[in-house]
């Protein structure tokens, strides 16, 4: 797994979200966005930091900020994910991969022992004019909202 660096060009994307509405990052263009990468809906730690990013979303929408969120799950399991916790946030789907490969997040991942390939939870913010201003490499999925906030008050 290699990640994208700061300064890096965000790589260009397009999908569907959990409505099937189409998804490209250059309609971002001229906004910071955060994208941040999950492994699966409606898992533990990645239901805290969706819900994390959802409490927080007024202040990220305050200072201008959108956010996505990026797993390998289907449109269905995005869109009862994000009506089971009232998500007001995009999630983008990538069942071919192709993002999480893109931005370098796809890898080996190790759990009780055991070794598979797996989404990574790593967390970019791109800036107005598409390169990668910050990396996230670890993150914990609780907190993790509102350290991007903090990082964006400190920058801002």
């Amino acid at each position: 797994m290699e990640l994208l660096a700061v300064g890096d060009t965000a790589p260009l994307f397009e999908s569907v979200d959990q409505h099937g509405s189409q998804v490209r990052l250059q309609d971002y263009r001229g906004r910071k966005l955060v994208l941040y990468f999950y492994p699966k809906d409606d898992t533990p730690g990645c239901t805290k930091e969706a819900c994390a990013f959802r409490d927080n979303f007024p202040k990220f929408k305050e200072i201008g900020v959108d956010v996505l969120g990026v797993s390998i799950d289907s449109e269905k399991r995005h869109k009862k994910f994000t009506e089971k916790y009232e998500l007001p946030f995009t999630l983008v789907v990538d069942e071919e991969k192709k993002i999480v490969q893109d931005y370098g997040v796809w890898g080996l991942k190790k759990f009780m022992g055991r070794e598979y390939m797996g989404t990574n939870r790593v967390t970019y913010l791109i800036d107005e004019e598409g390169h990668i201003e910050k990396v996230w490499p670890k993150v914990k999925p609780d907190k993790h909202a509102g350290e991007i906030l903090d990082y964006l008050e400190q920058t801002n």
